[in-house]
């Protein structure tokens, strides 16, 4: 068990797949996309960090909001469960066991029903880099179950008209940015982040919607130039 935020904790394994800077960067990014969202869906969701963050960060200006999550790995969907009832929040996460590309795996009533839907999802095709032995490790690192395409194909049909869907990818692969046109929604904001200042970016948060204007902020930095963590990831953090 290790802390997450506020008083929650989070069920992970000790040589397994754990939450990282790209969750709780993309958890941010969503909760100052929609800070009152009802609904939320969190594709991908592993053991349920990006997810639950983001719960936990609207709930004061959103008490009754809930949460949807999808994840097909069984070890770490099991996982997430124990998290859910650790802390008590089985009333208002819904965790389910399936393929986000699954056409079924959501109820038609779900259709267009989610004014926010946040991904972390792996971004490195299969045979571009070193599949780990472990599966959960795995299956959060290389695309094995679809890539941003999918994603973004899911995230489309469950986005509410004036939903936000919100996701970190590489900052190099030019992929998500296709892929979003290709699901019909509109990029209407895309941050880079560098890990440490000078160095070129690493991954970047991207914000879309089905219309609006778009708006770059600059980059965000995690450490300065000596290894020391920047004010902007220490107010991200609090």
């Amino acid at each position: 068990m290790d802390r997450l935020c506020g008083s929650w904790m989070i069920v992970q394994l000790v040589s397994g797949h754990r939450y990282s800077t790209d969750d709780v960067l993309t958890a941010w990014c969503a909760a100052m996309a929609r800070p009152r969202a009802r609904r939320i869906l969190d594709l991908g969701s592993g053991t349920g960090s990006v997810g639950l963050m983001t719960l936990h960060r609207i709930s004061p200006d959103a008490p009754g909001s809930t949460l949807t999550m999808i994840e097909a790995q069984l070890q770490s969907h099991q996982l997430c469960c124990q998290t859910l009832k650790l802390n008590q929040l089985e009333h208002r996460v819904r965790a389910l066991h399936g393929d986000l590309r699954d056409p079924h795996i959501l109820p038609p009533g779900d259709h267009r029903g989610y004014d926010l839907v946040t991904a972390s999802p792996p971004y490195i095709p299969p045979g571009h880099g070193s599949l780990s032995p472990h599966p959960q490790r795995a299956a959060a690192r290389i695309e094995l179950r679809g890539s941003i395409y999918d994603y973004c194909v899911r995230a489309a049909w469950a986005l509410s008209r004036d939903g936000r869907f919100c996701f970190v990818h590489s900052a190099s692969d030019p992929r998500p940015e296709t892929a979003i046109a290709k699901a019909g929604m509109s990029l209407i904001s895309r941050q880079d982040v560098l890990f440490r200042r000078g160095r070129p970016p690493a991954i970047s948060l991207f914000t879309c919607a089905w219309q609006g204007p778009r708006h770059d902020p600059p980059p965000l930095v995690i450490r300065e130039a000596d290894g020391s963590r920047s004010r902007d990831y220490e107010r991200i953090r609090r």
